[in-house]
């Protein structure tokens, strides 16, 4: 059976990254990240909901993420579902879907969506450990490093969107 799991987001920190560091000195960043909706309904007025979406980066997309983004930064995310299980201390079944964050691009400016660049860098794309030429399945423990983690732009190059 065929399957594809890609998820495109763009919108606005919820909170501040937090970074840990788990064994062998891997880098995993938890992101809370806000995702707004505007529609009119039958009635004609306007409306807007927001989806509440939390997110995982690890490796060096883990360290750049929680070095230049912040609460109230705007960011596109490109990435694939993954469904946490477990059991919690009462005996009972949990579980939570998340994005595991494969690449990302910083928008806008420093302070956020005013469009100006961020320290050169508001159209790089940086993408993850051991995602350039995989198709996501690098298992669940996050990837690795692999040395060609990041794409530095020049400057004439365009926002692909």
């Amino acid at each position: 059976m065929a399957s594809y799991n890609k998820v495109l987001l763009m919108g606005n920190l919820t909170r501040d990254i937090e970074l840990k560091h788990i064994a062998g000195n891997q880098a995993v960043a938890e992101i809370g990240l806000a995702v707004n909706r505007r529609y009119r309904t039958k009635e004609g007025e306007d409306r807007e909901e927001t989806t509440f979406v939390d997110c995982e980066a690890w490796g060096r997309t883990a360290e750049v993420m929680k070095q230049y983004l912040v609460k109230g930064r705007p960011v596109f995310i490109e990435g694939r579902l993954k469904l946490d299980q477990w059991t919690d201390k009462d005996g009972q079944k949990r579980s939570k879907m998340r994005v595991v964050v494969e690449n990302f691009q910083f928008i806008g400016g420093p302070g956020g969506g005013d469009g100006a660049p961020s320290r050169g860098q508001s159209s790089s794309q940086h993408e993850s450990a051991g995602s350039s030429g995989s198709s996501g399945s690098s298992g669940s423990s996050g990837g690795g490093s692999s040395g060609n983690e990041s794409h530095v732009p020049t400057p004439d190059e365009d926002i692909p969107f």
